[in-house]
């Protein structure tokens, strides 16, 4: 099995998700486990950087499905960066972007966050 790690950080009102590894139906449940976690600790201002993240599967796309809505409903919002092409090709497939902020760099994000 490929291994999968999340870590976070607090930038001002933003929590930000550091993703790493393989995300399919084995590790999916670590994210949504770190997303609860979140939304139990009220922080809906969440931005996921990609940069470390080598493959995602559908099972882990649900993931941010299962999430979006609970979060807009309390004011908050999930935005994506750092994106190779390869994983970025996958939530384009599946029209992500007209759901999602993607950015090109975490910055960006967070600066969206701000207006």
């Amino acid at each position: 099995m490929e291994s999968f790690e999340v870590t976070r950080k607090e930038q001002g009102n933003v929590m930000i998700l550091y993703i790493k590894g393989y995300l399919d139906a084995h590790t999916a449940p670590m994210l949504e486990k770190e997303l609860q976690g979140l939304v139990d600790e009220k922080k809906y201002n969440i931005l996921v950087n990609f940069n470390e993240l080598i493959y995602i599967s559908s099972a882990g796309l649900g993931v941010f499905m299962g999430f979006i809505e609970n979060i807009r409903n309390n004011k908050g919002d999930i935005k994506l960066s750092n994106m190779n092409s390869k994983i970025y090709r996958v939530f384009d497939l599946l029209g992500f972007p007209t759901l999602y902020d993607i950015l090109e760099e975490e910055q960006e994000a967070l600066k969206k966050f701000e207006s």
